[in-house]
């Protein structure tokens, strides 16, 4: 479904602050990678994974396979663990082909198993001087009701509110019942974003519900697909989407200073790893 960019459009050294590479349409790739547990999981993410310039893992583990990979192929790799495992902590994780100007990581802790699920807001400059928000979740699961379900979606809506570009969010939202779906789709429509379509949906389902959804604000759809795969328990959703042109322009570069001040404030709670001349940002909250 991704035509290859041109070469060594993905992978050069950007500098912070310049835009996506590549044409205005943005490939995207998302999946709940199930801590790379499955044979295959590797060749998926080479296969399809290589020519997006967004992808987003949930349930990631830093292993040195998939450092490797992204050292190859991104120029940032941006995770908020949620479980510290011995050796490789497992969290939503974000490749871009692009320098972040804005990382921000949330958590919420499971009420019922302790566990905790995270979520990670980026930002990244894009053509004709726009700012995308991309919004990485993996939601909670086991709750009664869905007052921590809620609450775990309430941060990241005022991250949506305060942007004023494209906004994308994706990833497992864990929406296996009926009142999960609702409050989804109420808080989708409070924050403007419209609900990524897919003609043959072969998503994970629980109780006959999707649990990975991609949602997106002044873009538009260009193509849409899941990728049907024994290497992990849910399908890759591979999307291509273009910004709508004027849309949330920040004249003079105003928004991408605002969200560098920002992101200056933060860059106090993360932890930085440079491993082979790539730079991991760990979203490691103190």
């Amino acid at each position: 479904m991704f035509p290859p960019l041109a070469s060594g459009q993905l992978g050069q050294a950007l500098l912070p602050g310049e835009p996506m590479p590549g044409s205005r349409i943005l490939r995207v790739m998302v999946w709940n990678i199930f801590k790379q547990q499955r044979a295959n999981w590797l060749s998926v993410l080479q296969g399809f994974g290589k020519d997006a310039q967004l992808v987003l893992l949930q349930e990631a583990q830093t292993t040195p396979e998939l450092v490797r990979f992204a050292t190859s192929h991104y120029l940032a790799a941006d995770q908020v663990p949620a479980l510290i495992f011995p050796q490789h902590p497992s969290g939503v994780m974000t490749l871009s082909a692009a320098h972040p100007v804005y990382c921000c990581p949330l958590r919420e802790r499971e009420p019922l198993l302790r566990l905790a699920k995270s979520a990670l807001v980026t930002v990244y400059p894009i053509h004709n001087c726009q700012q995308l928000m991309v919004v990485n979740i993996h939601a909670v699961n086991f709750s009664l009701g869905i007052d921590v379900y809620s609450k775990q979606l309430n941060p990241i809506g005022e991250q949506i509110r305060n942007h004023s570009g494209p906004v994308i969010m994706a990833g497992d939202f864990n929406a296996w019942s009926r009142q999960r779906m609702l409050a989804l789709y109420r808080f989708a429509e409070r924050m403007g974003l419209g609900e990524v379509r897919f003609v043959d949906d072969q998503r994970r389902r629980a109780f006959g519900r999707p649990l990975d959804f991609v949602f997106y604000r002044d873009m538009n759809v260009c193509e849409a697909s899941v990728l049907v795969t024994e290497a992990s328990d849910h399908n890759p959703l591979l999307v291509e989407l273009e910004p709508t042109p004027g849309r949330g322009r920040a004249p003079g570069g105003t928004e991408n200073r605002r969200y560098r001040d920002l992101g200056s404030q933060h860059m106090g709670v993360y932890i930085s790893n440079t491993v082979a001349g790539f730079k991991m940002v760990d979203c490691r909250q103190t």
